[in-house]
């Protein structure tokens, strides 16, 4: 008797489960990859230290320093850390995985840079696996198929401790695009549609699947922006089965099976058998249809306030909804476009990868910035920054009147220093538009690089298909 058809969830689940979950208890689940970094690790191997306990598997540990660390350097070379506080926070770090012997990924590090950018990169990330991280946007990873969730502080100790989590086991939700997406549509604009469709809500207590053309289509970059913003719609995780696209991107990486003996073939396929089976269930489907959706940007509080660019704003739901059109000074029945904007950041671990650069540099090229408006660029990673430099992106940035930064989180979180001034518009790459998100009563408009790159260029906010064919025309036309 065959055994029933499995979802790509519930094959990676089973493979970790150490201690099945009863009624009384969560399952006990094996974590294959802890990701650390300076913000919320260093309250965790204080309690290690006095708990007289050692760190379980460092080799199944990695760490960077990201959230806390400026993207300017001075004159000197030296770094303008925002706080007293920021600096500790890194030099805690580097001090904790070097008593531990845990591999780190600091100043002199070649593949420094965000947590979510940069273990993809060394191929830490992969298919099958469990990757848990004390940051919300952990569900990044789940791009290679693996199940992977941000935790908190004292869970960050657990796994520290003992590479393990207690954890009921989600509910399973497939979400299908399929079809083919409009010229000037980016995996930014298709999360953006997905969570304003299903609500900031509508993921939670579920596990995400993202199935359909649309998907198989895309970029491994494109995927994991997709699934950064799981969580965005208050899913445990979001996953993309593993494929051909994510074995081109993974052979070779230093975590990688070698190609020499054979190993990365058979690691292949075992990551092909994870894909859900033919006429395996979820527990809940959604549908949308590739050429119903449009460039987005929120136009509240939360990102399950979205909406296509071209469209009028929606009418607040609810008092709450009122207030957040409020805050961001916006009215229902209004265009959106012809917002003044007053910042443009491109970056986060969202938007700060090749394909995110090289759209907005293709945008950015032979245009200016406008006068009185701050651009900043701040690529993912130090490999990020390198790649772009070789092929000229920061050179397109510049000349343009943007600001090409050092690799880290910067104004996404905005706890180095990088935020917006009261009252200003930003318009984002990242993942999260709440109230002072980016500064004290910043306002924040998220959207793709292409949005973003068009806005810094326009002054305003304006649908970048406009921009579709570049060059001196395209940008007269603003």
């Amino acid at each position: 008797m065959s055994s029933m058809p499995k979802t790509l969830f519930d094959k990676v689940w089973e493979r970790h489960v150490v201690v099945p979950e009863t009624a009384d208890h969560p399952a006990t689940l094996y974590i294959d990859l802890h990701l650390i970094h300076e913000v919320t690790s260093p309250q965790a191997f204080t309690v290690l230290k006095e708990r007289g306990l050692k760190v379980r598997r460092p080799d199944r540990t990695l760490a960077t320093i990201d959230h806390s660390t400026p993207t300017l350097l001075n004159d000197d070379g030296s770094r303008p850390f925002v706080t007293k506080q920021a600096e500790a926070q890194v030099k805690t770090l580097l001090a904790n995985v070097a008593e531990h012997d845990i591999e780190v990924h600091g100043w002199e590090s070649e593949n420094r840079g965000i947590v979510h950018v940069m273990g993809p990169e060394l191929g830490a990330t992969r298919p099958g696996m469990t990757i848990v991280c004390g940051d919300s946007h952990t569900s990044t990873h789940g791009a290679f198929g693996a199940i992977a969730f941000g935790i908190g502080t004292t869970q960050v100790g657990h796994v520290l401790a003992n590479q393990s989590i207690l954890m009921r086991k989600p509910k399973t939700m497939a979400v299908y695009v399929d079809g083919e997406l409009s010229e000037g549509v980016t995996p930014k604009d298709v999360i953006l549609a997905i969570i304003a469709k299903i609500g900031v809500g509508g993921g939670t207590g579920y596990a995400l699947e993202y199935r359909g053309s649309v998907f198989e289509n895309m970029s491994m970059d494109g995927r994991m922006t997709v699934c950064n913003m799981s969580i965005e719609a208050g899913a445990r995780c979001g996953m993309v089965a593993p494929d051909d696209k994510t074995f081109a991107y993974l052979e070779g990486r230093k975590f990688a099976p070698s190609s020499d003996n054979g190993d990365y073939l058979a690691a292949c396929e075992d990551w092909a058998s994870l894909a859900s089976d033919p006429g395996a269930s979820y527990d809940k489907e959604v549908f949308l249809k590739a050429e119903d959706i449009r460039p987005m940007v929120t136009y509240g509080t939360h990102p399950g306030m979205a909406m296509p660019i071209d469209a009028l704003i929606p009418d607040a739901a609810d008092e709450a909804e009122e207030n957040a059109l409020s805050y961001m000074q916006v009215k229902a029945g209004e265009e959106i476009t012809g917002l003044k904007v007053d910042r443009v950041f491109i970056g986060s671990c969202t938007n700060s990868r090749m394909e995110d650069l090289r759209a907005a540099a293709q945008i950015m090229s032979g245009a200016r910035v406008v006068d009185g408006l701050t651009a900043i660029i701040v690529p993912g990673s130090e490999l990020v920054k390198k790649q772009a430099e070789a092929e000229g992106l920061h050179e397109i940035f510049t000349a343009a009147g943007a600001e090409w930064r050092e690799p880290g989180c910067s104004m996404c979180i905005a706890m180095n220093g990088d935020k917006a001034a009261p009252g200003e518009l930003v318009v984002s790459t990242s993942n999260r538009n709440f109230a002072g998100r980016q500064g004290p009563g910043a306002r924040t408009i998220l959207a793709s690089p292409e949005t973003a790159a068009a806005a810094a260029i326009s002054g305003v906010l304006v649908d970048p298909r406009i921009f579709s064919n570049t060059g001196e025309d395209a940008h007269d036309v603003v």
